[in-house]
């Protein structure tokens, strides 16, 4: 623990920032057209699917998630804490944000941010909980502490649309100091919904889909203030002048606090922040106190609102006093299509009104502390393990930032859907939900942790794969090939969608989103569901038999589809040249050592599946001649795997390429079904050389090659960029390749996917290393990882993919949660 006297104890393994302090070097875009907010991010803010809010190091606001699927990157600074100090005879007042804008608000003095000669303070994020320390500006010490009430198998508050903040203030000094901290913010109310309700679908560069979000930001005509003084609460209430039932947008803002009758409590109602802030800054610099204008009237066409509740108290020598504030949102109703409206699953809490933001800002301000004790109960037992390496344990909680953040969905509950339907995106550039092949890695978070989610999503998946979807499409990996591409039907009865939708269509119910490839011939979802389904099973006590019964028919259909593609009949579906499975830019042909893996291991799952169900008097009546199917399917299949793919040492990419590369994920089925208790598909020995193979040339001589790289690669897409730094620069592992020859050089120089280094791919395989006794070398790579998203500015925003260029693709990305699934290998059969 970080301790300083009468201060809260901040766990020594939170991931640190100095205040404000620049980046000296950061990961870039590796495609101009994608997205890069810059390394500035911070732990969000918000319960799942509630929206969220994202403050950075430096202080400010600046990340608003807050209609569902929807990205807006953008600092307010008119939303921000402030600290008025009077004591040993000086008075001074600081905005609590290190960037003061170009553009507004000139007349705030903002904090010094910190530099290599004087430290103002840091950042610290152990997600849900992160905390800001000021140093050597105030004569108090003052630390904030921000969490939302997320911890596991909890499926309430984590809901909750709000951030508590919980400001600690000591006085070590002999002579009494006033204190006044402010909390402002604009009136966002109406901002957070798409202008263009049905926006155009359009390619980019790299051939995936995308639309633009034009949200309503700035427009507050109507928007009003108010202030609330009753039940215990002192509120700033900001509202919008809306009847009937809310629409996407709106609904309510509150800060507030508890009366106490040591602290001073004063309110602004209207000021205006995209002024120069004069008339909100004047009063509070110079005594610490606002006007207590009870200016109600809303807002006219063109114009800002803002509002501010400031907290005024006096500590004696060696006193010190915490004050909870909390910030709430009610922004009920989340619109995809027009007029197709979900309602939030905090909504089964509050109601759907959208006049409910005083009261959950009261609930969190009056439970905090039990949300405090339910996160460190589940939190402590983990950072006190002394087998685990602290950069890890921190890693192990930043990373379950992207199921607030990223862009999830969490809808009320229904008969159908008891905790509701649940759905993240694969990322911001690629903007579907639970892309299937993507979450057999990233699924790991909500499998361990909120199991019921998991099996919410698992079911909406069962319940897309009869369905079928005529509409046809242009396919995007054929265009940027220049190459023929006749329309592709969006979803083929059968086949298991690559995602849940998109969020400008209807998630759960119009699947198979992206079109970059036709994820109908893909080779691997159809297994990706089975283990999954039976994943979800294990993992969660082996008793819920009903969930395999409300998954089986799709088990069967999408088995049966996935079948078509055994063209020899030798038991293993084909690939067929183009990319058709999860490295959706990566050829392989005939039977690939990872496709037919996972197959062979959905065959073992389906059969499992099907014996539970039998004995307990679920089966369906065509259950034995499928039993009797599918044990053939294995035997066939469990014949031609080793024979037609081992070389001596590890397993061949394919049967049908003719490449010697060495891939990283090559034995992924076996991975899962020793994971799942389930017989190996290949012995030990293998397995292990395999492995060896894996760690020499995809880490240590990859690493070793691109550590002495002269010429950088060619980059397929327009808009390529080179980072302003290299892994030759670093001198140190950046992770492991996706798969490269044995020495370690790449197949193709000028190839995408083979050399990059995938994340959650890499914490998969630290995971398979450690299941097969390889602890040491599971780490190498997994803490390799690690240091490059949280030491070059990815944290919070954590990637696909980086390069030894220092650039990345696809940030807040889904699969790096697959850093749960180490953490359950490493820790199998040990006490937490």
């Amino acid at each position: 623990m970080t301790e300083t006297p009468s201060l809260p104890q901040i766990p020594s393994q939170a991931w640190q920032r100095p205040l404000g302090q620049p980046w000296e070097h950061h990961y870039i875009v590796r495609y101009a057209s994608n997205l890069d907010d810059g390394p500035n991010h911070g732990a969000p803010l918000g319960g799942f699917g509630a929206g969220c809010v994202g403050r950075s190091p430096n202080g400010d606001f600046n990340l608003w998630h807050l209609d569902g699927g929807e990205h807006v990157f953008q600092s307010f600074p008119g939303c921000q804490f402030s600290l008025w100090e009077q004591g040993g005879g000086r008075t001074q007042a600081f905005a609590l944000g290190t960037q003061p804008p170009e553009d507004r608000l000139p007349s705030w003095q903002w904090y010094p941010a910190s530099t290599k000669a004087r430290a103002t303070g840091s950042y610290h994020a152990l997600y849900p909980r992160s905390w800001y320390r000021y140093e050597n500006v105030f004569r108090a010490q003052i630390t904030c502490e921000q969490l939302t009430p997320i911890w596991p198998d909890n499926y309430q508050e984590a809901s909750y649309p709000v951030a508590l903040f919980e400001w600690t203030a000591h006085n070590p000094t002999r002579h009494p100091i006033t204190l006044s901290l402010m909390a402002s913010w604009q009136n966002m109310v109406g901002w957070f919904t798409n202008t263009q309700k049905s926006p155009e679908v359009l390619l980019r560069d790299d051939g995936s889909p995308y639309y633009d979000y034009v949200p309503a930001i700035g427009q507050s005509t109507g928007n009003f203030n108010q202030f609330i003084n009753e039940g215990g609460l002192k509120a700033l209430v900001m509202d919008r002048a809306w009847q009937g039932e809310p629409a996407e947008g709106d609904g309510q803002w509150c800060v507030a606090t508890l009366e106490d009758p040591d602290v001073e409590v004063s309110y602004d109602l209207r000021w205006n922040p995209a002024g120069d802030g004069r008339d909100l800054w004047d009063a509070f610099a110079k005594l610490g106190r606002l006007m207590n204008l009870l200016d109600t009237s809303p807002a006219e066409e063109g114009e800002q609102m803002g509002g501010a509740i400031a907290l005024r108290f006096t500590l004696q020598p060696g006193e010190t006093r915490q004050i909870p504030v909390a910030l709430a949102w009610d922004l009920p109703v989340t619109e995809f299509a027009a007029g197709v409206v979900n309602y939030r699953r905090y909504t089964d809490f509050y109601g759907r009104d959208g006049r409910n933001a005083r009261a959950i800002a009261f609930d969190a301000l009056t439970e905090y502390k039990t949300w405090q004790r339910a996160i460190a109960a589940w939190q402590q037992p983990i950072l006190a393990r002394p087998d685990l390496p602290d950069a890890f344990k921190m890693a192990l909680f930043n990373e379950l930032y992207d199921l607030a953040s990223g862009g999830t969905l969490w809808s009320a509950a229904t008969e159908a859907d008891p905790v509701g339907q649940f759905a993240v995106l694969e990322c911001i550039d690629y903007r579907w939900y639970e892309s299937l092949d993507v979450r057999l890695y990233g699924g790991f978070a909500t499998l361990l942790l909120w199991p019921e989610l998991e099996k919410a999503v698992l079911r909406a998946f069962a319940r897309a794969i009869p369905a079928q979807d005529e509409r046809r499409r242009i396919i995007g990996y054929y265009v940027t090939m220049g190459l023929e591409n006749p329309p592709a039907i969006r979803k083929l009865k059968g086949a298991t969608p690559h995602d849940l939708g998109a969020p400008n269509e209807h998630p759960w119910a119009q699947t198979n989103y992206t079109s970059y490839q036709d994820c109908n011939q893909w080779k691997d979802l159809g297994s990706d569901f089975v283990l999954q389904v039976y994943r979800a099973y294990q993992f969660t006590g082996a008793t819920d038999v009903e969930f395999l019964k409300d998954c089986w028919p799709a088990v069967v259909d999408t088995l049966q589809y996935l079948k078509q593609f055994d063209r020899d009949g030798d038991g293993i579906p084909e690939n067929e040249g183009a990319p058709d499975q999860t490295f959706d830019d990566w050829q392989l042909k005939g039977i690939s050592a990872y496709c037919g893996g996972l197959w062979l291991g959905a065959m073992e799952a389906a059969i499992a599946i099907a014996e539970i169900l039998t004995a307990n008097n679920l089966a369906p009546g065509n259950t034995p001649i499928l039993l009797s199917q599918y044990r053939r399917w294995l035997d066939n299949g469990l014949k031609a795997y080793h024979p037609k793919l081992w070389n001596g040492r590890y397993y061949r990419l394919d049967t049908g390429s003719g490449s010697d590369v060495v891939m990283a994920d090559q034995l992924c089925g076996q991975f899962m079904v020793r994971h799942l208790d389930l017989p190996d598909l290949v012995e030990d020995e293998f397995t292990l050389s395999a492995l060896d193979a894996i760690y020499d040339a995809c880490f240590v001589k990859f690493n070793q090659v691109v550590q002495s790289q002269e010429r950088p690669p060619q980059q397929k897409f327009e808009g390529a960029q080179l980072g302003n730094f290299s892994a030759a620069s670093l001198s140190m592992a950046i992770g492991a390749a996706n798969g490269v020859l044995p020495d370690g050089s790449p197949e193709d120089p000028d190839s995408t996917h083979q050399q990059e280094v995938w994340t959650g791919i890499n914490f998969g395989l630290a995971a398979f290393l450690a299941q097969m006794g390889k602890r040491e070398e599971a780490m190498a790579i997994a803490e390799s990882v690690i240091q490059q998203i949280y030491s070059y500015g990815l944290q919070f925003r954590t990637p696909e993919a980086i390069t030894a260029l220092g650039t990345y693709r696809a940030c807040h990305y889904m699969r790096p949660m697959a850093i749960w699934g180490l953490y359950e290998v490493l820790t199998a059969g040990r006490n937490p």
